[in-house]
């Protein structure tokens, strides 16, 4: 068995494919995490024009920069998540910029960021959530199931259904923690 704090295998292979610059490496890491990079980027700045560019910038900067990515700071997952949240703030932040030229207070700003970060970061923990939670959480809120339909659709007791519903919920809780993204400490 592997060490707790040994990077996924997977994780590792890819970055050493990059660094040798495999462009079907590339493909394989955009086919996995692009759906993940745009839904961050599309809730930070609300534009699907400017999430279409930061994904665009986030691969562009690991073909370029793949050593940026050390596996022994966490999963692949994260650091993709933290480069996304990291330039998507940036780009927020300058349009921005333009608005309190115009008048808007830097209050303001500051306030559209965080919420802007509160909702990529819950969206993030969500996605990354062991299937069983995230399951529990989509029929409770989508389908608006209480925790003894929730079981029955899941097929499991109202005790476990109860249990997955609280996990999800204390997860999501962690949405307002500030930094990065959940299982990466480091920054790129």
């Amino acid at each position: 068995m592997a060490k707790k704090d040994a990077p996924p295998r997977w994780d590792r292979k890819m970055q050493q494919r990059l660094a040798r610059g495999e462009a079907a490496a590339l493909g394989e890491l955009y086919d996995r995490f692009a759906s993940l990079v745009h839904g961050l980027a599309h809730r930070v700045l609300g534009d699907e024009r400017a999430a279409d560019g930061i994904t665009r910038d986030v691969f562009a900067h690991v073909w370029e920069h793949p050593e940026t990515y050390d596996p022994k700071e966490g999963p692949l997952r994260s650091w993709v998540a933290t480069l996304t949240h990291r330039l998507a703030v940036q780009r927020l932040r300058a349009t921005e910029t333009a608005a309190l030229a115009a008048g808007a207070s830097t209050e303001e700003l500051e306030r559209k960021v965080r919420r802007a970060s509160v909702a990529a970061r819950a969206d993030y923990i969500v996605t990354s959530m062991p299937s069983p939670l995230r399951s529990a959480l989509e029929l409770a809120y989508f389908q608006r199931r209480d925790y003894r339909q929730t079981a029955a659709d899941l097929g499991v007791t109202e005790d476990e259904a109860r249990r997955r519903l609280r996990l999800g919920l204390q997860l999501l809780a962690t949405a307002h923690d500030t930094g990065a993204p959940p299982g990466y400490g480091g920054a790129v």
